[in-house]
């Protein structure tokens, strides 16, 4: 066992956004009341935080900033941590892409690499760019419990670089926006690093 203490990694999607499901990618909608008050009752009660990394998108930010200020902690803000831009999807809803090209979602998710919208941002400089946030955050914070707030895009590529999931499979990871607390998933989900 390592006498280096743990770094503590919490990965909190955004709430629901004004406008509900779609693909904003780099739109920057604010949250819905539903999405902030999903978001406050996810992290009720949780103060072990040293400090808060957020995207600059405002569906994640104003939140990191209001956590932040309650907890009275440090807030960073990474434009590295931007969701993956959508191209031509963006601000869509999936029922708009589905009645467009039946097929479109379920081919983005077998193979987003191959299979990504036009205009898209390619997802090899995607993940890159995540990568290069993740390394710098971890080296940054090590030894400490720090909230990073994020997009769905954001947590897959965290999570494919943790589980060394291969890119063509990473839209396949499910990321839920934060629901109330006691139920099933709380929109937490932890990974602790050794370095």
């Amino acid at each position: 066992m390592s006498d280096t203490p743990s770094t503590v990694i919490d990965l909190l999607r955004h709430g629901e956004p004004v406008g509900g499901r779609r693909y904003r990618g780099q739109r920057d909608d604010p949250l819905s009341a539903a999405g902030w008050e999903r978001m406050r009752a996810s992290v009720a009660g949780y103060r072990d935080w040293q400090a808060i990394v957020t995207s600059p998108l405002v569906r994640c930010a104003a939140f990191a900033r209001e956590l932040a200020e309650r907890l009275d902690i440090p807030v960073h803000t990474d434009a590295r941590l931007m969701e993956i831009g959508f191209g031509d999807w963006e601000g869509k809803t999936p029922e708009e892409l589905l009645a467009a090209d039946p097929g479109c979602l379920r081919r983005f998710k077998l193979d987003p690499v191959a299979n990504r919208p036009a205009g898209a941002e390619p997802l090899a400089a995607f993940q890159e760019r995540i990568a290069d946030a993740w390394l710098e955050l971890i080296e940054r914070h090590r030894g400490r419990q720090v909230l990073l707030v994020g997009h769905a895009g954001v947590i897959r590529a965290v999570l494919a670089i943790v589980l060394e999931i291969p890119p063509v499979r990473v839209f396949r990871i499910a990321v839920p926006t934060p629901v109330s607390p006691g139920s099933a998933w709380t929109g937490r989900a932890r990974r602790r690093c050794r370095r």
